[in-house]
């Protein structure tokens, strides 16, 4: 009977151990497709948050509370009205960046959160804006953070037409991905002239 009784003991350590190993294979392999498909949805802003905390698995922690933060928000499409009147803002706005650089910079910013604010974005300060943007527009969150940091050099008075130029163009970029309008690249590039300094 001992060696019958430690016969099922030895039995009963190897079904527990290969029952531990398993879920440990199996919750590894489903941290690893979360892994990737936060890869997928967030792309080059999800190597910045793991860069910015210093780990994956609080990046990963981060990024889904993004996810979880923007779809308890009412984002709504716009009208048809709201959306003609945006446009023709943003339109309004880019003729004047020849004779106004500076000031187009500070209007471009300000119609993008206009426009965040009526698609149900909140307003809070700007990198829980920015990250945001991050859950549904992945791609250009960065062109996002870079037009700010254009802006926020303009008053200081360090940034060149150039810089300005760029500015205008990635707040283009994502005005009207949050209008839902897309334009060629080339189009909007072409649309705002650059005035030497």
């Amino acid at each position: 009977m001992n060696t019958n009784s430690s016969l099922t003991w030895v039995i009963l350590l190897v079904i527990v151990a290969a029952i531990v190993a398993a879920a440990w294979l199996i919750s590894r392999e489903q941290k690893r497709k979360q892994s990737l498909r936060l890869r997928q949805r967030f792309g080059p802003e999800y190597g910045r948050v793991v860069a910015e905390k210093g780990n994956q698995a609080k990046a990963e922690s981060e990024l889904i509370e993004r996810q979880r933060r923007v779809e308890r928000l009412k984002i709504v499409a716009l009208t048809p009205t709201d959306a003609t009147r945006f446009r023709e803002a943003w339109d309004a706005l880019q003729s004047r960046f020849v004779d106004n650089p500076k000031g187009v910079v500070v209007e471009a910013d300000d119609l993008v959160r206009e426009l965040m604010v009526k698609r149900g974005y909140p307003m809070g300060d700007f990198e829980r804006r920015a990250a945001d943007i991050s859950v549904d527009h992945p791609k250009l969150v960065e062109t996002y953070r870079s037009a700010r940091t254009i802006a926020t050099r303009d008053k200081e008075g360090q940034a060149s037409t150039e810089e300005l130029r760029k500015a205008v163009v990635y707040y283009r970029a994502l005005f009207d991905e949050l209008l839902e309008v897309r334009r060629p690249p080339t189009e909007t590039a072409d649309r705002v002239k650059v005035v030497h300094s």
